[in-house]
């Protein structure tokens, strides 16, 4: 037993110099996968949110909540159809999806960061215009891309240290309309607007793989896109890594696509030497100096 405990201390002080490098950073984490519907994963997940806000970070959280969506769907009844592997956002789904991500995923996330013995405010891109829309396709009907991003309300809550919870949906800039927006592109949206230290994109894949399946740990701007054009990044990945590109591009010093999968990854990125995915960033080292 004191062993364990002596261990604990070690990695505390281990720690330190990157506790010290994100003291009063804004970091933006994307919340989805597999690890919302599980209880005892959401509970580890606020559990590390409310850690780093406790040693001085102010993380703001994006989530999205597509098998909620889903399911709330079908058990409504309401089909879709779906356009190049998109699915069309009519009236009626657009409503169900603000239902499901504002009243519902959004507020669980909300009370098991209370739970953890945080303050978080759950509120959607609506809210105080936080992000206006247009059309990103007109024949995806209600799914837009932000073309504003007004970013003050997130200022003000973590500025009075609450967690701010996102759930990504939107005001439409023409008619006021609602739009839903992929999570993603909501929080690297965010992210480039507060000019973040860090944009962290949770995923269930281990992070970004080479042309011989390695993961890649450390990937240029002028990289990622090669390896875009190659084919080598490739379905699902090719929107993530498009994401943390602009948000990078917007002013973000880096953006991690990390596995959502492994225990505490934000803490391991953000405060240790390891890191838990693929860091796609212009010129900051990998290994983080101490201050």
């Amino acid at each position: 037993m004191e062993t364990d405990w002596t261990l604990t201390a070690h990695t505390l002080s281990e720690a330190l110099p990157y506790l010290q490098r994100y003291a009063g950073a804004v970091v933006v984490v994307k919340f989805g996968g597999n690890a919302m519907g599980d209880d005892a994963a959401m509970a580890e997940f606020a559990r590390d949110i409310v850690l780093m806000r406790q040693v001085g970070v102010n993380p703001v959280v994006l989530h999205g909540g597509g098998p909620m969506i889903n399911d709330m769907l079908a058990r409504l009844g309401i089909t879709s159809d779906w356009v190049r592997g998109k699915r069309v956002t009519d009236k009626a789904t657009v409503e169900v999806v603000e239902m499901v991500l504002s009243g519902v995923v959004n507020k669980r996330i909300v009370q098991a960061i209370m739970d953890a013995g945080g303050r978080a405010v759950g509120i959607s891109g609506k809210d105080d215009d936080l992000l206006v829309c247009e059309a990103d396709d007109p024949a995806l009907g209600f799914v837009g891309r932000p073309v504003e991003v007004n970013v003050q309300v997130l200022r003000d809550l973590y500025g009075a240290g609450i967690i701010p919870v996102v759930a990504p949906v939107a005001t439409g800039r023409a008619a006021g309309e609602t739009f839903n927006v992929n999570g993603d592109t909501a929080a690297g949206a965010i992210a480039g607007a507060l000019q973040a230290d860090r944009l962290l994109l949770l995923t269930d894949v281990a992070g970004v793989r080479g042309a011989n399946g390695e993961v890649l740990t450390q990937i240029s701007p002028a990289e990622a896109e090669a390896l875009i054009a190659d084919g080598t990044i490739a379905g699902g990945m090719i929107p993530k890594v498009e994401t943390a590109l602009a948000a990078v591009a917007q002013g973000v010093r880096a953006a991690v696509i990390l596995d959502g999968r492994l225990p505490h990854a934000c803490l391991l990125e953000l405060f240790t030497a390891h890191g838990a995915g693929s860091i796609i960033r212009s010129s900051e080292p990998r290994v983080k100096p101490a201050p």
